[in-house]
């Protein structure tokens, strides 16, 4: 057993079956070959022991950033060639302010959407005894739980600007049926980290040190943390 961090209550004893579980009693998966499917919310329930929710701020600088990157270049191309121009009067400008707003709204529209998206959605990961909640979509969409036993194990990895806490399920089959989005989010998400179910950890409130810290405490062992 291991000493828990700061704030968190004391982890289950081995072998017994954690309070909370969404399964009930009889543990992830009944009798059988066939696993039960994964239960899913709409959202991550907030009452759980450690709620990991995302960081909009951190998030809406780099794409500050990125818009800054792609329309700073185009701006100064677009107005160093309406100076030079021979009509440079004011219709020349008043052209060039309303490109630039055009430039604005199809960059940073889209980037707006998505961070609102990603902020609206909730939290993006929730541990405690019993499991962990984690959304099946990076964006707003819906949630699985996973009993820690159903977890074949839980890593880390980079992608970009983006730093992820992977969570692969023992068996894939109990996250069937989850939509058609879903799918095609899954299948993305798996080829860039090896797993759909994902959950950040550098555009996180919390740190990730803090994060696994978490993940090794109310996991008590029972899946594997590369």
């Amino acid at each position: 057993m291991t000493t828990p961090p700061p704030g968190f209550p004391p982890e289950p004893p081995y072998g017994d079956q954690p309070p909370g579980n969404p399964l009930g009693p009889a543990g992830p998966h009944p009798p059988g070959n066939h696993p039960q499917p994964a239960p899913i919310v709409r959202r991550i329930p907030e009452d759980q022991p450690f709620v990991v929710r995302p960081d909009i701020t951190k998030r809406g600088l780099v794409f500050l950033g990125v818009a800054l990157l792609l329309i700073v270049p185009i701006a100064c191309c677009i107005g160093a060639g309406v100076m030079d121009s021979a009509d440079s009067g004011s219709g020349a400008i008043l052209g060039f302010l309303g490109l630039l707003g055009c430039l604005l709204a199809v960059i940073c529209l889209p980037l707006g959407i998505q961070l609102w998206l990603i902020g609206s959605g909730g939290p993006v990961l929730a541990l405690g005894p019993a499991g962990l909640w984690i959304r099946t979509r990076p964006t707003r969409g819906q949630a699985v739980w996973l009993p820690w036993e159903g977890v074949a194990q839980i890593s880390r990895r980079r992608w970009s600007l983006e730093k992820m806490l992977v969570v692969k399920p023992r068996d894939t089959r109990a996250l069937q049926n989850l939509g058609a989005y879903t799918a095609l989010d899954s299948a993305a998400l798996s080829a860039f980290y090896g797993s759909g179910l994902v959950a950040t950890l550098n555009f996180a409130d919390k740190s990730e040190a803090e994060i696994l810290a978490a993940v090794a405490h109310f996991s008590a062992g029972r899946c594997p943390l590369l």
